[in-house]
């Protein structure tokens, strides 16, 4: 049994949406109950997993005439053993303005910009009551107009007419506006030079992309810089601009049936392509689909939306095939929200301009899902859910987190709710900083926030942990992996003690060592490193997070030591010149700039190295999922050697599994054979550390669990063996969650006796 929660937000009130529920759920015989609160309607249900998936989708596809979802945010958890189905009392308590993600256009607008009869026929920005953009335009509270961006556009008399008229789909719609009233569409040249107007503007858009131009095209939350997908020559001149080399692209597709022309869509993956939230969804494409090869190389995966604007609606419309739409701006750099900004920033990178002139006072970018153990995992979580918040079973102090350095958000707490920024990205750049402290800002003026603490990562070097130290605030360092293992706890709602396995590339050690393939127990109010892999140096350090072949040669001296040196007719020399080979031995020898790792994100670019499969990487995790792409139909259930030694903590030595992986590969194994050997290893591990430790709650987080087949396999490992494993669903599994983690780690820290909350706070 398990238990499914559902958050509906939207005109789910008074429209006979509780007894809807009550029959649905009686019907497929799912104890729970159902009750209205303050901010929408809250449902839990137990069953079995194939029933509760049948009544989620049920509900979209059954709801009340009247009622209209806005938002609707699922997660399974632990079931509470519930007899039968009830509706509760509606929750009393003071109703709390919520800021709602912007939401994609509903199907009434949709029908009217496609009715030649109605007077928003083709107009772009048609939205009401239920749809359209809301966090991004957004200025202060109250969400009045003038509180907007909108203010700059007086209503006609027949919008304010809507406006007013209590009956009416557009009544309070904030946004409210037509052809007459409202924001308008331009169509520039690479200069800004105005070419086309309105509805025109659309069609000359369309029609540019078609011909092969990139085009930069103003959304909802900022730009897309959109190209033909199925030409070649264009795909790859958008990334030498962009100067993003084989990261994948997103593509969106003009309806849902061409999505399925071209991938493999579940029932899961269908709703999360039609729901309000629009999210960008990872899908399995089908053999035989033809695109250009440079949108996704090697990947058998797409990254799929739909249009989520009348907007792009009647964009794709006019070019009614699927079209790259990627991200506005430079690699590593925030997306582009004004027109004039993107005329500057992406200057040589856009051939054309299609923009508008209703303001964005805030980026939003796309949100990613994909479909693991038939549950939605977020991988980026942006427009359509941010800024819901997570909700907590006890009330918190305001505390303020500021997430880490790559994936970055920012979270605060206020009373028992976790607000989450939108995706902010790497802090790489000043543009990074300052979208930074953008989202820091928007709590401030949204919620009248004001925290009493700080918390951040022990990271000395992030721009987020130095922000923090350089203010007046109280601060509390909440180590990485920590943080990760609390941020999954918070969203599944599960207590320690717990073991917490934290994978992925990089995290501040507080031993001075990179850690990032740790295991941590973890009690109610601390935790302890009750396990981790045996660490091996990275031979100039941040250099070979970008260069497998460094990570290798560190795996490889850890075992071998200066003889290492004497083997020249190993594959893995191929990688390098001989002068680089000279210089890396004197660094390994002399430990010059050779941190120590534990990473397991780091052992899979040392193994992609030593298989032959990733030298250089071109962009973050491009390894990782390159051995990941190669288990595509295999089926193997063979492991490769490794043991334990030591205790308290016990240091995890895969020694014997690198000796055998440089056999198979001397021998010529097809990579297939050897990365499925390779991933059924790290679930062994799993399951024995599991059965040494003896916590039956194991919960998973860290970017190594974006993997599908390793997180797949882990769970049913660790429930055939009688554990109860625990992973992210509406929260990031990378370093976007770590804020939340961070919340919840400085609000535990503050339970303990020996807790100092003056100066600069404690270090944990």
């Amino acid at each position: 049994m398990t238990r499914l929660k559902v958050t509906i937000r939207g005109a789910v009130q008074g429209v006979g949406f509780r007894p809807f529920i009550y029959r649905l759920a009686t019907e497929l015989g799912l104890p729970g109950w159902v009750n209205n609160s303050p901010e929408g309607v809250f449902i839990e249900v137990e069953g079995n997993p194939v029933e509760l998936e049948k009544f989620l989708l049920r509900i979209q596809e059954e709801k009340p005439l009247l009622a209209v979802i806005q938002s609707l945010e699922f997660q399974y958890l632990d079931s509470l053993g519930y007899s039968d189905f009830e509706i509760r009392p509606s929750a009393e308590g003071e109703k709390r303005v919520y800021v709602l993600p912007d939401i994609a256009t509903c199907q009434e607008c949709l029908a009217e910009i496609f009715d030649p009869t109605n007077r928003r026929y083709r107009y772009s920005f048609t939205n009401c009551t239920n749809c359209g953009p809301r966090f991004s335009i957004i200025e202060a509270l109250p969400y009045d107009r003038g509180n907007t961006s909108m203010k700059k556009f007086p209503m006609c008399e027949t919008c304010r007419a809507e406006y007013e008229k209590p009956l009416d789909r557009r009544f309070h719609a904030q946004p409210n506006a037509c052809s007459a009233c409202g924001p308008q569409l331009q169509y520039w040249d690479a200069e800004g030079r105005v070419i086309a107007e309105r509805d025109e503007a659309l069609s000359k858009a369309a029609q540019a992309i078609r011909d092969g131009n990139i085009v930069a095209v103003k959304g909802i939350g900022g730009f897309h810089l959109m190209v033909d997908a199925a030409n070649e020559e264009a795909v790859k001149q958008l990334r030498a601009r962009k100067h993003r080399e084989e990261k994948p692209f997103a593509l969106m597709f003009p309806s849902l049936e061409l999505v399925k022309e071209h991938c493999d869509v579940s029932a899961l993956e269908e709703r999360a392509l039609g729901s309000p939230e629009a999210p960008i969804v990872i899908l399995k494409r089908k053999s035989e689909v033809s695109f250009a090869p440079s949108i996704a190389p090697g990947n058998p995966y797409l990254g799929v939306m739909l249009p989520y604007t009348p907007l792009h609606y009647l964009l794709m419309r006019g070019f009614n095939s699927p079209v790259v739409a990627t991200s506005g701006n430079i690699s590593d750099e925030p997306i582009c929200i004004d027109e004039r900004e993107a005329l500057e920033r992406l200057h040589g990178i856009a051939d054309f301009f299609l923009v508008h002139d209703r303001p964005i006072v805030r980026s939003v970018d796309d949100s990613i899902v994909r479909v693991m153990l038939s549950r939605e995992m977020m991988l980026r979580r942006a427009r359509g859910f941010a800024p819901f918040p997570i909700h907590l079973g006890e009330v918190l102090p305001p505390l303020l987190a500021l997430g880490g350095h790559l994936k970055n958000t920012v979270a605060a707490s206020i009373d028992n709710e976790i607000f989450i920024s939108q995706h902010i990205g790497d802090l790489e750049t000043e543009k990074s900083h300052a979208a930074f402290v953008a989202a820091i800002q928007s709590f401030r003026d949204l919620y009248e926030f004001r925290p009493e603490m700080l918390a951040c990562d022990l990271h000395p070097d992030y721009m987020s942990t130095q922000f923090a130290q350089s203010s007046r605030i109280p601060v509390t360092q909440v180590q990485h992996h920590y943080a990760h293992v609390i941020s999954c706890m918070a969203e599944n709602e599960v207590n320690g003690p717990v073991l917490g396995i934290a994978w992925d590339g990089t995290g501040y050690g507080p031993d001075g060592t990179i850690w990032g393939g740790e295991f941590l127990k973890i009690n109610d109010i601390s935790f302890e490193r009750a396990a981790y892999f045996r660490p091996f140096p990275l031979p100039g350090g941040e250099k070979a997070v970008k260069e497998p072949r460094r990570v290798a040669l560190g795996l490889l001296f850890e075992v071998f030591g200066e003889d290492l040196f004497q083997m020249k007719d190993w594959e893995i020399f191929k990688a390098f010149s001989p002068s680089e080979l000279d210089v890396l031995k004197s660094m390994l020898t002399k430990k010059i700039n050779c941190p120590l790792t534990s990473s397991v994100g780091r052992l899979f670019d040392g193994v992609a190295s030593l298989t032959g499969l990733h030298q250089m990487l071109r962009f973050e995790g491009q390894a990782a999922m390159g051995l990941e792409f190669a288990l595509d139909g295999v089926a193997v259930e063979d492991v490769y050697p490794f043991c334990l030694t030591g205790e308290n903590p016990i240091v995890i030595d895969w020694e014997a599994m690198i000796f055998e992986i440089l056999t198979e590969v001397q021998s010529g194994n097809p990579l297939k054979s050897i990365s499925a050997k390779f991933h059924n290893t790290l679930v062994e591990i799993i399951i024995k550390v599991a059965k040494e430790l003896g916590e039956e709650k194991v919960v998973l987080s860290g970017g190594c669990f974006q993997n599908k087949y390793l997180t797949e396999r882990a769970v049913r490992r660790l429930e055939d063996a009688g554990f109860c494993p625990y992973w992210h669903q509406r929260v990031p599994p990378n370093d976007g969650g770590l804020a939340l983690g961070q919340v919840v780690a400085a609000f535990r820290e503050t339970k303990r006796s020996d807790y100092v909350s003056v100066g600069s706070g404690k270090n944990y």
